[in-house]
Parts: C-alpha cells; structure tokens; sequence
C-alpha cells in the first residue's frame, strides 16, 4: 500500500555482525506534524555520545507482556466503516490499521454492548414495550450488533486474526434500572442475575458471529451518570456483589473463558478498584483493572498493580478532541501518557476512543460533540484523514508486535520519555519522546552497542534493534 512505503522503508546505521551486518531502523515524528513516522538515520557508536542524552536498555530486565494497541469500534465507528467508504476503500482502511504485515498492525479493539454516545439512537439489545420486565430476556435480540459491528470486526480480523476484542455496556436494558431509562440511574437489585445472563448471552452471540471476546467489564464509567446518553453508576460495593455472586459464576457455568475487568474508568479514583479487589469472593473472579485518562494521572496504574501484582492491568479509554486540535499538545500528550506513560506503568494493552468519526465529530446523540477519531472520514467524499492519534498508536503497533516483553529502558535525561520492548524474534524496540523544545542527540543501547539518533524538541522516535 502506497501510504505504508515510509513505515517500510529501512533507514539505518550498519556496523559488522557475526553473519552480516547489525541494522538499526529508526523513524520520527515532530511536534507540528511536519514528518509524520518518517525513516531517520541512526548512526552506530561503540559507545553512547558524551554531549547527548543515554536510553540504556536491559532485556534482562522484563516486565508485563504485550497485548497491543488501537481503538474502539464503536457505532459510530462501525457505520463509517461499512456504509460510508466503497468496499475496495473498507478493505484498504482496516488493512492499514490491522494488519501486522503492510499496516499499523493494531492488535486490540473494543465494542460497546448496545448503544454509546457515539450511536445514531439509543438502544439496549433487550429493550421491551413500555419496559416491562423481561428476566427470561424474551425479548433479546444481537441484530443491533451485526449491521455494522460485526461485519467491521470480523473484516478487521481477517487482517489480523489474533485481534483482541474488549465489550463494554454503557447501559443495561431500561426495565433492569432504578431510572427506567437508558440514561441514568442504577441496577435494581433484582436485576442483578438478568444482568449477568444479559452479558453472557451477548458474549455467546459474539462468539456465534466468529468475535470471540477476551474481556469484558460490567459497566463503562461506573461512577458517572450522563445526562442526555446511555450509562450507569454502579458503585464498588455493587460491582464486587455483582462479580462475586451473578456474573463471575454465570460466566464460569457458561464455560467462557472472558475475563472480567473492573472499574474501566478514570486514573483519579484507585480506591474503587482496589475496593473490590480487596473483596475476596470478587477478586478470585476480576482478571484484572481498566483505565480511562480524563482524571487523574496514569501512575495510579501502578499503585493498584503494586497492591495486587497477579492482576492485568489495561488502558481502555481516551479521546482525542477538539479541545486539543494543535499538533504539539495532542500529539505530545498522547505519546507521553499513552503511548510510553501506560505500559511503563503496567497496562498489556492500550485503546483508544473511537476508531473513526465523521467531519462532525460523529454520529452520536447527546455526550462529545467535538470528540476526533484516530481517523475521520468524511461521510460526503469518503476522504480519510489520518490524525494525531494515529500516529502515536503507530509508533508502538507497528514496531512493538503482540506478545512483545516491556524490558528496562532508562533515560539519563527526564525530559526524555522512553520505553523499552522485546518482540519474540528478538529485536528490540524504543520508543522515545523529547518533551523539551530543544533538540537532543540521543544515544540508544547498552555496553559497546549504541545507536546516535538527532531528535527536535517535542519529537518522538520509535528505533528496532535487531
């Protein structure tokens, strides 16, 4: 594909290795967007520039495996996808974004269980006349689901097929709730065991429909009720009743292997999550803790992983957005606090918000009405554009492969960000970013092999060490 023949073009410093030679590749990406994952050249050193700054890295050093990166599809995403853009422009997007082998190669994604925000209407998959009760779920129904998520899924796994797929509700059907509604309120109490044979259910549907679902939490923001979309609060104390007696047995009697993740909201509250872990009838069943960025800072990842380092911890959630349309601050914060900030603080994998959006920063009804996709498409033309999201996400998924090892990787300067992979063939991936706006010469390596690469302020690089 035309558009990858940067991300494939080698760039490198050569120096003799046993068998031939030891190549470094190396691309970059500045703060105003002027070179976007552009090849630099990396000039070897048999050791580290005295001037500059030092990254050494450790594969001996080795923390959590790697699930991957990328971004939901939601509703909104999902309709873009399938019914604005012809069928060749469907194949040649989801394979950029997807594929391991001529795209970015994202390798986890993330659906929504009914509708969102970003949904053209609001609806559960059991919604019933006048909401009436329906704990037989009579009235439940996947088809909402395969217009155009499932389709869209299931195309994006044909590119990359070990995708790793996340659902979420943002709303239980209305006649579970205290509200009556799809928009706010809290689960009844004796809606606690439909709830959960509503989650398993919906698994198993995605599952029939060839997306097998690998996580799920039992809300979206549980500590948040919207106004004018679907949500719901849930509070600790009922997420670890729900786990521990509804929905961990239902999905163990079920035999599905999902795993539960708690919380699945924003870094300013760990005492929720850690409540529920602490719960010990709850934690035996949460596989692990989801994140979303807009509150709080991403090192309450660790601290909750420090109390409970068996769990997984993921990154589930974050928009990019109007409210931060310049180059340098969505590009920068999205590469310190994401790209670099989450995994070094734990999270196998990282998501975005939605995977597309429209040149309205839609469809949605009611929540965000400036949010940006990793992607826009305009739904007049069909014409993609590829935002600062994208990337950043690229400058991990197309380096950085699933089942990669985070190693140690330490900068002698704290304003230059780093983090340090290992993919399973061996070679070794850093990602950098220069916070600062003064160029820096960074020398990347260990002992008597180092790497010298040239890096502009408010830049990130991404270097594969074989």
């Amino acid at each position: 594909m035309a558009s990858f023949a940067l991300l494939l073009t080698a760039c490198q410093g050569t120096i003799p290795g046993d068998g031939g030679e030891t190549i470094a590749h190396a691309w970059v990406t500045t703060a105003d967007g002027g070179k976007r994952m552009e090849p630099l050249a990396a000039t070897w050193m048999a050791s580290p520039d005295p001037a500059g700054v030092r990254i050494t890295i450790d594969p001996a050093d080795r923390y959590q495996t790697m699930i991957g990166m990328g971004a939901a599809f939601t509703d909104a995403s999902a309709d873009l996808i399938q019914n604005r853009l012809s069928d060749v422009a469907r194949a040649e997007l989801l394979e950029e974004l997807f594929s391991p082998e001529t795209g970015l190669g994202f390798s986890f994604t993330r659906v929504v269980i009914g509708a969102s925000d970003f949904s053209s209407v609001h609806y559960s998959l059991d919604d019933t006349p006048g909401n009436r009760p329906d704990p037989d779920l009579s009235h439940y129904t996947f088809e909402p689901m395969m217009r155009a998520v499932v389709p869209v899924v299931l195309q994006a796994r044909s590119y990359n097929p070990a995708l790793v797929v996340m659902a979420t509700p943002w709303s239980p059907p209305a006649w579970m709730k205290t509200s009556q509604s799809l928009i706010k309120g809290t689960l009844r109490e004796d809606a606690y065991s439909p709830f959960a044979d509503y989650l398993v259910r919906t698994i198993q549907s995605f599952e029939a429909a060839g997306v097998p679902i690998e996580y799920v939490s039992l809300q979206n923001e549980p500590d948040f009720e919207p106004v004018d979309y679907p949500g719901m609060r849930l509070s600790a104390a009922q997420r670890a009743l729900l786990i521990s007696d509804f929905v961990g047995p239902a999905l163990e009697e079920a035999r599905l292997q999902t795993k539960i993740l708690d919380w699945d909201h924003n870094w300013d509250q760990p005492g929720q999550p850690l409540e529920v872990l602490e719960n010990e009838n709850a934690e035996r069943y949460v596989a692990g803790v989801a994140w979303h960025c807009y509150g709080g800072d991403v090192a309450a990842q660790s601290a909750v992983r420090d109390a409970f380092p068996e769990k997984e911890v993921l990154f589930t959630e974050c928009s990019g957005g109007e409210w931060s349309a310049e180059w340098p601050d969505a590009w920068t914060w999205t590469m310190d606090k994401l790209v670099i900030g989450a995994p070094s603080n734990w999270a196998r994998g990282v998501l975005m918000w939605n995977i597309a959006l429209d040149e309205n920063h839609g469809p949605h009804l009611g929540g965000c009405s400036d949010c940006r996709g990793i992607v826009t498409i305009d739904s007049r033309t069909g014409e993609i554009e590829r935002n600062q999201e994208y990337y950043a996400l690229g400058h991990f998924s197309r380096f950085v492969r699933a089942g990669a090892t985070r190693i140690g990787s330490v900068s002698s300067m704290g304003s230059i960000r780093s983090v340090g992979f290992q993919n399973s063939d061996g070679s070794i991936v850093v990602i950098a970013l220069n916070t600062s706006e003064l160029p820096e010469t960074i020398s990347v390596g260990a002992d008597a092999s180092w790497f010298a690469i040239a890096l502009d302020g408010g830049a990130g690089m991404t270097m594969v060490l074989p």
